[in-house]
């Protein structure tokens, strides 16, 4: 090769950079792995594409584990690797240039004297940058270009030389550059070309099974659920996750350690204020102290707190810069959390007075932009619990201590207020959590206090109107659940009254926001209503929440409403309309089986109720212990006087006389009596009293109770006959007869007793049609608990065609209670034809339809068709059933 002097050899490479100082060694040297390094197949895969596009970029935070990485990346590489730190860029493109080209002769890259070298520190002569392309484009095998800390390079003209370098050198070199930050150079061009490697930040985070790998190799194993919640907190960070296992090292309990460590007392805060907050400008880095206190935020937000206008810039520079702020998108952006952790504390050292006033502007800020639950996190945390409480009041809000997602993370917050200060607002925030808490008498008292401390409505008071009117409403809707609570029907109709006036001084848009705290009114309104017995005002309040469907926030009050529309359904004596509207509270798991039962709650007291109707007394028991709150009973009357009669109902089928009368006693708190509640446990005792063969007292007991009350007339009629005055019996059944709207678990029972003293009279046809006429009733809601209970006159009695069937047989069941959840088998109305009864035969043998068929010789369809008729009449619905009843007849 000539070289200038005609020596006919290349002259020795020059030791010195343009400067005249001798090249750092330090800068071409791959860094060592240390001994405790994990090696990530996954990411040596990925980095292996390097070799087939011209430029790879591994890009991420510090200490996120790229320098690293590509170190043991390209000491696995057979190809040549020339490895430069780009600290040198500080010092002019001629000295970066001089660098790199002795990273490249180091690396065995021979280059002719022609190339040359720059000529001054300051920059690089664009002939040399052409000669070296022009040599490198010819080499057959790639050599590995590695430029670590690459962000450094902040020189446009360093940038704009490499890229033009790259691109005439083609196949002959592949350029990884290692950076904190995207490189000076044009990567939407090689990412729409497809040209490009790129490792993120994203991808350089360990997975928890890395990191259990990480600390595995420190000497530390831990549960797969603690190296997950590890990862969440430093998000996969690589330094941080090696920092936290070389302090856990010395612990005496590491585990414990790694869960409660203090950041901001680790090494981990040494590197992020070294390596991260330090190397901002002063402007940064006050922003990024005052938004430590953030669990998120956006430009505007962070302007409200640094009182300057320039976040938006300031923040997507240092995520583009991997400085452990993230973006979560739509321009809301979050701290790393450990960073985070790291901020708050140092702000606190540094101006330990300011972090009260970022929370309170933060709140300010956040409740203007309609983030309340942001704003009512941050003013609790500045101690302005006046703020809190008027930001959760005064957004119409207060409902959401009671219903939706964030009612117990809000009943918490709450938690921490003190006794001061106290005004409307924060009254009425202590008496909601109370009253959430079933704590009435304390609930009340705080409302009284924030109602007597209200201006009056003259329109005279200072503040936001639509604030005043807001806490009005809520008082409203406090009133209306105390009144519930209580047993007030009046004061719940007062405080519907006012709160319909003053709803239309309340903007719609926060009536829209949050439809809950009308919706709970409603309910409580309905509640009051049907415990005083308005059963039509009742369902209309109830049917209105129901019927307006919603968000989630209004779904616990549709499935109260719906718990107490069941209960007027069964009151009324319509028990599948009942258990219809009781399952509706809940959706079904699988769209092809059962609905779940409801939790605790009036719908599972009402299909307990309905299944003591059925005679299905395990399930009615199991159903009342779901319905029932042990940790938290219910103070409501509504609910306390359903499990008082379903209680006493099923000590009455199961023979258990003292048990129905004790739960009969069971007294209700409320300010006015309930007519319907009076007269279901009157009737309940007075059943007890009437199977201890004391019927005087029985009448004596329903004597008392609301006149026009179905159950009441039942009962009373049932024990004038056991006192042996059926024409007093009489009597009250005609009574009933003239009540529009009763259902069959009230007319079949009538119909049992008409039978009954048909039979007295000794009009058997007519006994006969009553009673025929109630099966038919009956089996169209499984109601077969009124056959039980109606007396041993009935399993005896002949039924004549046409009304034809059987009754079942043997003794009722009230004097002693059942076994093992047996009831009696329900009555037939109609007997079985010859050729049902020869069906039901081959069913008993496990014969299939068809064969069935083939040994009756008849089609199929017939065999279905008496197969249909038999389930019928013997009110049964499958194969297994029909076999079972028919044995019970002896059919078979």
């Amino acid at each position: 090769m000539a070289v200038p002097g005609g020596t006919g050899r290349a002259p020795d490479p020059p030791h010195a950079d343009p400067r005249g100082d001798p090249f750092l060694r330090t800068r071409f040297a791959i860094p060592a792995r240390p001994v405790t390094y994990l090696r990530r197949d996954r990411l040596l895969v990925h980095l292996d594409e390097a070799l087939l596009t011209p430029l790879t970029v591994v890009h991420g935070a510090a200490g996120a584990g790229k320098t690293l990485l590509t170190a043991d990346w390209v000491s696995t590489r057979h190809e040549p690797v020339a490895w430069l730190t780009a600290q040198v860029a500080d010092r002019g493109g001629g000295t970066f240039w001089a660098y790199l080209l002795e990273a490249l002769r180091l690396a065995g890259v021979t280059m002719s004297a022609d190339v040359g070298l720059p000529a001054s520190a300051g920059r690089a002569d664009d002939r040399l940058l052409t000669r070296l392309a022009a040599e490198l484009s010819t080499r057959n095998t790639p050599v590995i270009l590695a430029i670590d800390e690459y962000d450094r390079v902040t020189d446009p003209e360093i940038a704009d030389q490499l890229e033009f370098v790259l691109h005439q050198t083609g196949h002959g070199m592949r350029l990884v550059l290692v950076t904190r930050t995207e490189p000076l150079l044009p990567l939407h061009r090689y990412r729409a070309a497809g040209t490009i490697t790129e490792i993120r930040n994203a991808e350089l985070a360990l997975t928890p099974d890395e990191a259990a790998a990480l600390l595995a190799l420190h000497g530390l194993r831990l549960p797969a659920d603690d190296v997950g919640a590890l990862v969440e907190r430093t998000r996969g960070w690589a330094a941080g996750l090696r920092l936290c296992a070389l302090a856990a090292r010395e612990e005496t309990d590491p585990r414990t350690f790694l869960k409660e460590f203090e950041a901001d007392r680790t090494t981990i805060a040494d590197f992020l204020l070294a390596e991260v907050l330090k190397r901002q400008p002063a402007g940064t880095q006050d922003l990024l102290l005052r938004v430590s206190v953030l669990e998120r935020f956006c430009p505007g937000l962070a302007d409200a707190l640094t009182g300057r206008t320039d976040a938006e810039g300031v923040l997507t520079a240092l995520h583009r810069q991997n400085a452990f702020v993230e973006y979560l998108g739509h321009a809301w952006f979050r701290l790393h959390p450990l960073f985070g952790e790291i901020l708050r504390a140092h702000l606190r050292v540094r101006s330990p007075e300011l972090e009260g006033e970022l929370h309170r502007r933060a709140a300010r800020w956040l409740r203007r932009s309609g983030s309340l639950g942001e704003a009512i996190g941050h003013a609790a945390a500045a101690d302005d619990w006046e703020s809190a409480a008027g930001a959760l009041v005064g957004d119409l809000a207060l409902g959401e201590l009671f219903t939706g997602l964030h009612c117990e993370d809000l009943a918490r917050l709450f938690s921490r207020m003190g006794p001061e200060p106290t005004g409307p607002a924060t009254d009425l925030v202590r008496a909601a959590c109370a009253l959430s808490r079933c704590e009435v008498a304390r609930g009340s008292s705080r409302l009284r206090r924030a109602v007597q401390a209200l201006p009056a409505r003259d329109g005279s008071a200072e503040g936001d109107p639509a604030d005043l009117a807001a806490t009005r409403l809520s008082c409203a809707l406090l009133e209306t659940l105390v009144a519930r609570l209580t047993g007030a029907p009046g004061r719940a109709e007062r405080a519907a009254r006012l709160a319909e006036q003053v709803r239309r001084e309340v903007p719609g848009t926060l009536l829209e926001a949050h439809p809950e705290l009308m919706a709970l009114l409603l309910t409580h309104l309905g509640s009051a209503r049907l415990w005083a017995g308005r059963v039509r005002a009742a369902r209309a309040a109830l049917t209105t929440v129901v019927d307006a469907g919603g968000p989630a926030a209004t779904a616990q009050a549709r499935r109260e409403c719906l718990g107490h529309l069941a209960l007027i359904d069964y009151l009324q004596g319509w028990p599948g309309r009942a258990e219809r509207t009781a399952l509706a509270t809940v959706a079904p798991v699988d769209p092809g089986g059962p609905p779940p039962a409801p939790g605790p709650g009036l719908a599972s007291l009402v299909l307990a109720a309905v299944a003591v109707e059925r005679d299905e007394l395990d399930r009615a028991e199991a159903l009342l212990d779901v319905a029932v709150d042990a940790r938290h009973p219910s103070p409501d009357p509504v609910t306390q006087a359903g499990r008082a009669i379903v209680t006493g109902r099923i000590a009455l089928a199961r023979g258990d006389t003292q048990a129905a009368l004790e739960a009969a006693d069971r007294t209700v708190v409320a300010d006015v009596a309930s007519p319907w509640a009076a007269a279901h446990t009157a009737s309940v005792a007075a059943a007890a009293h009437l199977a201890e063969n004391r019927p005087e007292t029985a009448v004596g007991l329903l004597h008392d109770v609301p006149r026009d009350e179905p159950v009441r007339l039942l009962g009373a009629a049932q024990a004038e006959l056991a006192a042996g005055r059926p024409e007093a019996a009489a009597e009250l059944l005609g009574r009933l007869r003239s009540q529009a709207g009763i259902g069959p678990a009230v007319t079949v029972r009538a119909a049992l007793l008409r039978a009954r003293l048909a039979g007295e009279r000794g009009d058997h046809t007519a006994q006969r049609g009553l009673v025929s006429r109630a099966l038919r009733e009956a089996r169209r809601e499984r109601l077969w608990r009124p056959f039980v209970d109606a007396g041993p006159w009935l399993p005896a009695l002949p039924l004549d065609a046409p009304a034809g069937g059987r009754l079942p047989t043997g003794p009722p069941r009230r004097a002693a209670p059942a076994r093992g959840g047996q009831r009696a088998a329900p009555p037939v109305v109609e007997e079985l034809s010859g050729r049902e009864r020869d069906v039901v035969r081959g069913l008993a043998q496990m014969m299939s339809t068809e064969e069935i068929a083939a040994d009756l010789y008849v089609s199929v369809n017939t065999v279905k068709t008496h197969l249909k008729s038999a389930y019928r009449k013997l009110a049964v619905n499958r194969r297994h059933d029909a076999v079972r009843r028919a044995r019970e007849l002896g059919l078979l």
